[in-house]
């Protein structure tokens, strides 16, 4: 079955911006090593709120993706694990995986 234009380009786009996510992602580990990048999170007040914010963002999303995808017969946890590793890259897999799944 032909599938639709409008998923194309969602999955495409998806795509493009979690390869730039993930890049970004490489290169910070590649600067400060794969630790060293968590110390500035708490170097002021600014910086422990968006750490704090950003910590709450991944946990709707965490949340979001286990009730979605056990909906779907779809295991959560790689998408989880990509999470916590990488920050927002396990969430946008996901959304291509719903994008492919729904074309």
């Amino acid at each position: 079955r032909p599938v639709p234009a409008g998923a194309l380009m969602r999955t495409a786009l998806l795509g493009l911006v979690t390869a730039a996510f993930l890049g970004l992602t490489g290169y910070v580990a590649y600067v400060y090593g794969p630790v060293d990048w968590f110390w500035p999170l708490l170097a002021n007040p600014a910086t422990v709120l968006i750490t704090v914010d950003l910590v709450l963002a991944l946990s709707m999303l965490g949340g979001w993706i286990w009730v979605g995808a056990r909906k779907r017969g779809i295991s959560p946890a790689p998408y989880l694990v990509v999470m916590v590793l990488t920050g927002s890259a396990g969430g946008l897999l996901y959304l291509m995986r719903r994008a492919r799944a729904a074309a």
